[in-house]
């Protein structure tokens, strides 16, 4: 690469460690943390109302479920249709200690971020628990292994009186350096704290890709007993690989409990599953970017199409059967539209567009 960092318009290392780096150029350094000053400076400018600061929170925890479900399925090529359980395994830890102690015990109020690692730490048993069978079960072998899981825990969490049968089980506020968070300021509370996991999480998978296991998840992806004879462990991989997914999820989990200050059996079913991993497939599986673009693309294509159905029982009697029949057939189409038309995601848009902005005015 060029000696100038600031001017460099080509790739062309000279190390290894060069071409490892995180940031290629000063330029995309100062872009990012121009990016990253703006999102957590404009609520401090911009005043938004709570309905408006749950949906940003909303995709904010998706975003960190979905950066387990890519690191297991985009880069370990591991495909599981349960994601909403081992978030659900998370949330469900919370709701335990809640139950148990009370929604009002200091560790529930207080020692949050430690209830957060218990219930990333379960989760990502679970999640090595579910990866056991990766030693022997690949492609749809391995997604029916995960189903399974699915099921059980619906049934574990519907049928359990611990449980309280899928019922809400309810979790206290929190205290922060300033004491009681208040209902005035939960949502932004929360959305500062979700963000600041995502960028500690966004680092710390950007760097493990860059590691020898970051190495063999790929190696494991793209042919297993190639990775096998070059001396890595498949079956280990597979296992770390749902572990750390799991770890994820569980964590989404805990934020999820904490910001709806409650946790239900419907945040965490079937549908929920396939809908995370609609969301990697839009971002783009095997990214680290479309964990990002992929969260956003549909929950507010969820809300669009949530609106428009609104908006039509204006003109049309029967509303209802139209707000039911347009999410799941607008669901359907973007996924069909999207492996037909651009199976790599909006990653390879934002792709496409950067190879341009750094190529303009020239056209090769």
């Amino acid at each position: 690469m060029s000696a100038n960092r600031w001017l460099a318009t080509g790739n062309f290392f000279t190390t290894y460690r060069e071409e490892n780096r995180i940031f290629q150029t000063h330029i995309d350094r100062l872009v990012f943390c121009a990016f990253l000053a703006s999102v957590f400076v404009w609520p401090l400018f911009i005043s938004v109302s709570n309905k408006y600061m749950l949906v940003i929170d909303n995709i904010l925890v998706a975003i960190v479920a979905i950066l387990g479900l890519n690191l297991v399925t985009g880069f370990a090529g591991l495909i599981s249709i349960g994601h909403a359980a081992f978030v659900g395994v998370g949330a469900y830890t919370i709701a335990s200690f809640s139950q148990v102690l009370g929604d009002s015990h200091v560790l529930i109020t207080h020692y949050w971020p430690l209830m957060l690692l218990a219930a990333g730490g379960m989760g990502a048993v679970f999640g090595a628990i579910v990866g056991l069978p990766a030693f022997r079960l690949k492609h749809l072998y391995l997604a029916m292994a995960t189903l399974s899981f699915q099921m059980i825990f619906q049934w574990v969490i519907n049928f359990m009186t611990f449980f309280n049968q899928g019922q809400t089980i309810f979790v206290g506020r929190v205290f922060w350096l300033t004491g009681k968070v208040g209902r005035r300021d939960h949502y932004l509370f929360w959305y500062y704290v979700i963000l600041a996991i995502i960028v500690i999480f966004g680092f710390g998978i950007r760097n493990l890709l860059r590691t020898k296991h970051g190495r063999c998840l790929a190696a494991v992806r793209d042919n297993d007993r190639a990775a096998d004879a070059m001396g890595m462990h498949p079956g280990f991989t597979k296992v770390y690989a749902f572990a750390l997914a799991g770890f994820l999820a569980g964590v989404a989990g805990g934020l999820h409990a904490y910001l709806y200050r409650g946790v239900g059996f419907e945040s965490f079913t079937l549908t929920q599953s396939i809908s995370q991993l609609a969301m990697a497939i839009v971002g783009g599986l095997g990214t680290l970017i479309g964990s990002f673009f992929g969260p956003i693309f549909i929950i507010l294509l969820d809300l669009q199409v949530e609106q428009l159905a609104n908006l039509a029982a204006n003109f049309l009697p029967s509303a209802g059967n139209l707000a039911t029949a347009l999410r799941p057939l607008s669901f359907g189409l973007v996924i069909v539209l999207f492996l037909m038309y651009e199976p790599r995601g909006i990653a390879n848009w934002w792709r496409i567009l950067r190879s341009y902005l750094k190529l303009w005015p020239f056209r090769y």
